[in-house]
This record gives structure tokens, sequence and C-alpha cells, in this order.
């Protein structure tokens, strides 16, 4: 017997990357993933310890009715605008097989993401990326003329960190009849949203998680928000059960407590600050960031890649992405305050300062 051939598409792609994870009982500061230094609110543990075992012996709710009522009054929409998935990473598959069949063309700027290109490829549908314009400006036209059938974008984007205004989003949705996702997954750290465009476009999707902004990336819980029609559609597409007992119930709880999630958030934004301010000190050019991360191009002194791999080597994880366009640059998440102090001390270290180079 012979071992069976996988789809040629399949075997001959990467695959998505992520970032690295340390082995059992490793210890390590974890600033490569942008995980939300805090602990998720204790409403959430207190909610799965609350559940009985029929919540577990039965099917959940197949489109996680409860979640929806809570997203529903949090997010000021009705439950018919709501669709929970297992991650916000399998929201934005069920929207692609939704929109977009072999051939046709979802359309990115670039960089962002790194999951889209996985998942046009796997659908047999075409990537079209286009850069971005200077300030990180959305490029609207260069969109548009790749002639999609879906527009995907982070916003804040990933691994920049900055964000586009809601006007530039509805100037793009007005001019198009694809389907405009707009990939929120770090938006609670930011100070606008694309929330407000749901009632005036109906092909603008916003898409959320609760693996940065609530503490749960080791739950994986997204939901997205849109149209009715759109979300009707998107039902068809979803796994029966995609969304389990436990992390509806967790989910509901987190979304439900705003004081906690807010507080966790103000924080963050503070340490972003500093880091940012540190950084610069240190010689680095770093990108106003909307995000629980931040974009820092490296002095040019310094190779980014040994950096990475020295700070790597005393027990510090930061994101260094192997590509052109981004060679000179490091992501690395907002920790602690306690995480960021060491990570600051570090490279004060292994960093020459500006007036040492």
């Amino acid at each position: 017997m012979s071992v069976p051939r996988a789809r040629a598409t399949v075997a001959r792609m990467l695959g998505y990357v992520p970032g690295e994870q340390p082995t059992p009982g490793e210890r390590v500061i974890k600033l490569n993933t942008n995980e939300n230094p805090y602990p998720p609110s204790p409403s959430v543990l207190e909610s799965i310890r609350r559940l009985e075992g029929d919540a577990l012996r039965r099917y959940p709710s197949p489109m996680a009715d409860a979640f929806r009522e809570v997203a529903a009054r949090v997010h000021n929409v009705s439950p018919d605008q709501i669709l929970a998935g297992n991650g916000s990473d399998d929201v934005l598959q069920i929207a692609l097989r939704s929109y977009c069949g072999p051939g046709d063309v979802l359309a990115s700027p670039n960089p962002t993401y790194s999951l889209y290109p996985v998942l046009a490829e796997l659908a047999d549908v075409r990537f079209i990326t286009v850069p971005w314009e200077d300030h990180w400006t959305l490029p609207v036209a260069a969109l548009l003329a790749a002639k999609p059938q879906a527009i995907f974008f982070a916003n804040p984007n990933a691994p920049s960190g900055t964000i586009v205004p809601p006007a530039d989003v509805a100037t793009l949705a007005s001019r198009t009849d694809a389907l405009v996702l707009v990939d929120e997954a770090y938006v609670d750290f930011a100070d606008t949203n694309c929330l407000g465009l749901i009632s005036q476009y109906e092909n603008v999707l916003v898409t959320r998680t609760f693996s940065k902004g609530y503490g749960l990336a080791g739950l994986r819980f997204g939901y997205a928000i849109g149209h009715p029609s759109v979300i009707a559609s998107m039902a068809k597409v979803k796994d029966s059960y995609n969304c389990d007992a436990i992390a509806i119930a967790a989910a509901c709880a987190a979304l439900d407590d705003q004081s906690y999630a807010r507080d966790c958030w103000d924080r963050v934004r503070v340490e972003r600050t500093r880091l940012t301010r540190e950084l610069g000190r240190r010689g680095f050019d770093v990108i106003t960031s909307h995000a629980n991360f931040v974009l820092a191009t490296v002095p040019s002194s310094v190779d980014a890649r040994d950096l990475y791999q020295a700070l790597k080597a005393r027990g510090i994880l930061i994101r260094f992405f192997d590509k052109p366009e981004l060679q000179d640059q490091l992501r690395i998440t907002v920790g602690s305050p306690e995480e960021n102090t060491a990570l600051l001390a570090s490279l004060a270290e292994l960093v020459p300062s500006p007036a040492e180079a």
C-alpha cells in the first residue's frame, strides 16, 4: 500500500507559520504572538465552573444563540447580525468559502495577516496583493483594479499596527459589490472601529476575536458582525456545531464584563506608549501602533535576525518575519510592565545606544 497523495495544492503550499510556542515547562517571556498579558475576567472561569454535565453531553447551540444575544446587546445590533466561530480564523475561512469560489479573486493590501493567502490557496482562490500607499493608507483604486469577489485586511493592521479610518473603508465599500471584510482582531486597543459602517454598507463584514482583547487565546472563539443576509449565507457554510458549550459560556461572560476588559485594554495602551518611547531612545524607528504590539525598524548598525536570535537565547521571544519588506523590522507584543522592563533591559545590553553607535 502506498501513502495517499494529498491534493496538488496542499502538496506544494507551505501553510501558515504560527509564532513559536515554548515547550512544556520552558520559562520564557513570550512577546511574539500578541497574546494579552492579563488573564480573562474572573467571571469567565466562574461561568465554566457553573456548567452542568448535560452541557457537555449534548450538542451545543448550532448558532451559539446565547452569545448572539450578548453580542447584539453590547454592539447595539440584532442577533441575526452575529455569527460565532472557533476563533476568528474560522470566521475568515467561512467568509471566504461563502463569497469566493475556485478562480475568484481575494485581494488584500500588503503586508497584512499572513493567513489570508493560505486560506485562498486552499480554496483555489486567486490571492492578489497590492502595496499600501504612503503612510499605510488604504490603496482603494489598486484593490478595485484587481476585480475581487472579496477584500480582506486587518484593521488595525498586522504587522504594522496602523489603522485605516472608517471613512476610507466607506469609500472602498461604496465603490464595489465585493465583500469588504475588516478584520478587527486588535481593535480593542484602538480608538475607532468600523462597526458603524455595517448599517450603511451591506457588503461590509467586521470580524472580532477573544484571543487579544479578552485574554482567551487558548479558548478559540471569534465572531463576525454584518448584514443579516451576509450572516445567513455564512451560516450555510459553517460547520454544524463549530463552537463548543464551554467556549460559548466563556465568551458570553467575557463580553459581558466590559469594565474588566476595558481596564486591561487601558493598561496595555499605557505600556504600548512606554515601549514605543523607550525603543525610540535606543534608536529604533517605531510605527505608531493602535494594536497590542509595535513594529520596530532596528537601528542601521543592527541586524534584525541576529537581534531576534540573541533575545531568544535570553528567553525572550519576539517575532521576526523573514520577508524582503520586513527584514529590518521586529514585531514586539506589548507585555506586562515586568515583561517589557526585562525586554528593554536586554536591549540595553545588546543594542548600542545612539550615542555609542
